[in-house]
Order: C-alpha cells, then sequence, then structure tokens
C-alpha cells in the first residue's frame, strides 16, 4: 500500500487521503444499522478519542513540521506558525459564526449562528461539517507539502496524518447517526446525513493540496493555519461536548488515548 501511494501523483495521494477519511467515517455512521442508540458514557469516550487526535495531530503533523520549515528557510522559527495559527482559529470562528448549526448534545434552542428554520438534522449535519473541514484541509495540505518536500519520510507523516484523522473520524461518524436517530430521524436517513458530513474531508483535501503547492512559499503557514483550525474546533466543540455530564472521566482518558495513538502514528511513520 506505501509503495502504491509513493508511486501516485500528489493529488491523487491526496485524494485517496482524504476519502480515507470519508469512508471510515461513513463506516462508522453505518452502525446505526445494528444499534438504535449511543449511551452517553461511550459518546463522551468517542469525542475524548477525537479531541485527543486532533490535538496531537496538530502539533505533530502540523506545526512540528511548520517550525522546522520556517528554520529552513531562513525565517524566525516560529513567526509563520504563529501567524498561520491565529489565522486558522479566525477563519474556524467566522465560519461558526455565518453558519447555523447545532452541537452534538445539545437543544435545539442552543443553535449557533444565524436564526434560521432549519430543522434540528440538518444544524447538527452542519456543526459536524464545519468541524470536518479543517480536518480535509489540514490533510491536504500535509499530502501538498509532503511533494513538495519530496522525501518519503514526509510522504509517511502525511499517510499518518490520514490514518489518525480516519480513526477518529469512525466514532465520530456513529456519534452523528446516533444522534440524528435519537432525534427521531429514520436509520437510513441518519446514516447518509451522517456519512455526508464527512464528505467535504476529500473536498477540503484537495484545495488544501493545491493551494499549498500552487503557492509553496505559504506552506509554513499553511501547516499552521490547518493546526490552528484544528484545535479551534477541539476547544470549541468536541471538548466542551465531551463533558456534558458530570463523569469527566470518560472523555479525559478517551482524549489521552487518541493523543497516545495519533503521537504513536506520528513518530512511527513519519
Amino acid at each position: 500500500m506505501k509503495e502504491f501511494l509513493l508511486s501516485q501523483h500528489y493529488l491523487i495521494q491526496t485524494l485517496i487521503g482524504g476519502s480515507f477519511t470519508w469512508l471510515m467515517t461513513a463506516l462508522g455512521a453505518a452502525l446505526i444499522f445494528f444499534f438504535h442508540k449511543l449511551r452517553r458514557g461511550p459518546m463522551e469516550i468517542m469525542l475524548g478519542f477525537a479531541a485527543g487526535v486532533m490535538i496531537a495531530a496538530s502539533f505533530w503533523s502540523l506545526l512540528n513540521p511548520s517550525i522546522e520549515l520556517s528554520a529552513k528557510a531562513g525565517m524566525i522559527p516560529w513567526l509563520p506558525p504563529t501567524i498561520g495559527f491565529i489565522l486558522g482559529a479566525i477563519f474556524l470562528w467566522l465560519m461558526d459564526k455565518v453558519t447555523p448549526h447545532l452541537h452534538l448534545g445539545y437543544d435545539e434552542s442552543q443553535a449557533e449562528g444565524p436564526k434560521t428554520k432549519l430543522k434540528k438534522t440538518a444544524l447538527i449535519v452542519f456543526a459536524i461539517t464545519l468541524h470536518n473541514i479543517p480536518e480535509g484541509l489540514a490533510v491536504g495540505v500535509a499530502f501538498g507539502s509532503a511533494h513538495l518536500i519530496g522525501t518519503p519520510e514526509a510522504m509517511l507523516g502525511a499517510i499518518a496524518l490520514a490514518i489518525g484523522i480516519g480513526i477518529q473520524d469512525f466514532p465520530e461518524g456513529f456519534a452523528v447517526s446516533a444522534a440524528l436517530r435519537s432525534s427521531g430521524a429514520k436509520p437510513l436517513k441518519s446514516f447518509m446525513y451522517g456519512q455526508y458530513s464527512g464528505l467535504v474531508e476529500p473536498i477540503g483535501a484537495v484545495i488544501g493540496a493545491l493551494l499549498v503547492t500552487l503557492v509553496s512559499h505559504i506552506m509554513p503557514y499553511a501547516l499552521a493555519f490547518a493546526a490552528g483550525a484544528m484545535i479551534y474546533v477541539t476547544v470549541e466543540e468536541l471538548i466542551p461536548e465531551s463533558q456534558l455530564s458530570q463523569n469527566t472521566h470518560n472523555s479525559t482518558f478517551g482524549l489521552i488515548a487518541g493523543f497516545v495513538i495519533m503521537m504513536i502514528l506520528d513518530v512511527a511513520l513519519g
């Protein structure tokens, strides 16, 4: 598999990586055909796990390479990562403001963004789609950067990032479908909307890869931008959603597990 990926055009590599994360979302969403609801405890573990993967990926796969590339280019090592990181967070904050959405576990009256008559189902899907935008961009930026760097290690790092995000997308896909099912949606509709939320990832991946390769000097900024967007999503959505109950140990240990697994993947492969 590794040899196959390394032999492909970088946009094909990017599309495969982004499609893998979408496929994992769809596989997770498909569990709704076998389980009709998800207890709060397992959902907290899943959301905490996703948060841990996002935090680890933001540093090991994005920020750290951004710092190293800045130093190699003769720039102040911390400046491009700082600028990119802040811009990524601001971008997601703006998206939050202009897109109506509802986070998992919250009542419909707590929907964020512009007022709308959209149903709860659509609001939940919008929230997860927003969450998946930075994940797709991160995968694309990683594969685009690996193409420009031109080393097997950089490519393996991009593959590790796609695998890590895909792993956390599996339970997340089920969490979305389960939330939709509990709000009254039929199993097929819950599955379809759950997997639709991951469709933005291969699209975002291709956009991220094209942006980096067409304007190569922004690579350190782009890596940090993706990291800032991912951290924003993690702190704004995943961690609060994972700790809605008084038993916060579930999400805490889920986060630790996700962080460790993503760190191992990135260090072992990258």
